[in-house]
């Protein structure tokens, strides 16, 4: 159980770029941060509008000084001081990430990112090319995959509770944009315009995060092929709000062989808040998360009672009640979640800076699996526009 003793010797120095005043998403990376103590906010570009920036920062409670109207500035002055930071976050529109980021690496600083990290795999190979030659931890805000029962579907996977995987039920599908929210709400603009969210609407915004958490749930997992279909049903955007995937996968441990993967990507879906469930169906049992429901795990044996399976209790897997915060019963949000990943990159950061790179069944989303959410989406974009025809992953 976590019980707020400190996992490092010393806290992480760390800024943030982006996540200014009224970031709903800034917010929760500082509460994530600084919630264990291994992080303290020191230095940050917090605003496009300098002015504003530093202002917040102070309210912060950051030094005038090291509120930097840029991230330029930012990096080019922090390197100069003994007590410089060691660490970023970056939280601004996704346009901006590629070039945040590389810039992070090249400064020798490790750095948290919110996905996508870029819009292209040329610049995503380059910078998971560049985190390796710097030797930094690239983490990244799969926020979700920090509940507790991720862990648990991992642990139910690896030891054959559910048999070999055959088929992966999965989708984030809100209604939210169901009508065109973007023409009032700037907010919800950028997410159709290319220039700023990229090649892709609700994939790349919503579709990424369940391909990660059967990531995480299946250290194995290896695409195959995919195929893909996309629709704008509000005609005035030029990105999708709406797409379907299929693919196929390679065998790989506890994954059978022709094992297949349905992803349901929409912004659409009018009357859901989230509809975000990974549903994975062996050939024992069947397990189901939904993230509206994040503390419970269904688990489902072929003629069986469904059974659920609570966080926090004692007949979970060891590894499933690591990060517990408060016994169970007591109901965990995406505070705690996004908490336990910060504490994950925090522990990554250090091992990187000691050398260590052993980590046993250790993990946390990095920049690889991000590179690889970048590749499904230009996959899947390569697909739908080639009249859905399936596409190589290799």
């Amino acid at each position: 159980m976590i019980n707020g003793a400190k996992v490092l010797d010393h806290p992480i120095r760390w800024a943030m770029v982006g996540g200014g005043k009224g970031s709903q998403i800034g917010y929760i990376h500082r509460s994530a941060a600084l919630r264990d103590g291994n992080y303290e906010l020191v230095a940050g570009a917090f605003d496009i509008d300098p002015e504003r920036g530093i202002e917040f920062g102070k309210e912060l409670g950051v030094a005038p000084e090291r509120c930097y109207p840029d991230y330029k500035t930012m990096f080019a002055e922090e390197a100069k001081r003994e007590d410089g930071i060691e660490a970023v976050s970056i939280a601004t529109p996704n346009g901006l990430h590629y070039e945040v980021l590389k810039a992070a690496l090249e400064a020798g600083l490790h750095a948290v990112c919110e996905k996508p990290l870029c819009f292209t795999s040329e610049q995503a190979d380059e910078l998971v090319a560049l985190a390796k030659k710097k030797n930094r931890v690239v983490g990244v805000t799969y926020g979700y995959s920090g509940h507790q029962m991720i862990q648990q579907a991992r642990q139910m996977i690896k030891h054959g509770d559910i048999g070999d995987v055959r088929v992966i039920q999965m989708s984030f599908a809100f209604g939210a944009y169901n009508v065109p929210v973007e023409e009032t709400n700037a907010a919800a603009k950028w997410r159709f315009n290319p220039a700023k969210a990229g090649p892709s609407g609700a994939m790349g915004d919503v579709g990424t995060h369940p391909l990660f958490i059967i990531e995480a749930m299946l250290p194995d997992l290896k695409i195959d092929n995919l195929m893909c279909t996309t629709k704008s049903f509000i005609p005035s955007r030029e990105l999708e709000d709406n797409a379907f995937t299929i693919m196929n996968l390679k065998k790989g441990d506890h994954i059978q062989e022709g094992a297949q993967v349905y992803c349901w990507s929409s912004f659409i879906n009018c009357g859901a808040r989230h509809d975000h469930v990974i549903r994975v169906v062996g050939s024992k049992a069947s397990i189901e998360w939904d993230d509206e429901r994040p503390n419970q795990l269904a688990y489902e044996v072929e003629g069986q009672p469904r059974c659920i399976m609570e966080r926090g209790a004692s007949y979970l897997y060891p590894e499933a009640l690591v990060e517990d915060r408060i016994g169970g019963g007591h109901a965990e949000g995406l505070f705690e979640a996004w908490s336990n990943l910060y504490r994950r990159f925090a522990v990554a950061m250090e091992s990187a800076d000691l050398g260590i790179n052993e980590y046993g069944d250790f993990w946390y989303p990095s920049v690889v699996e991000a590179a690889n959410g970048v590749k499904w989406v230009e996959k899947c974009v390569e697909s739908a526009k080639n009249g859905s025809k399936w596409v190589s992953f290799d």
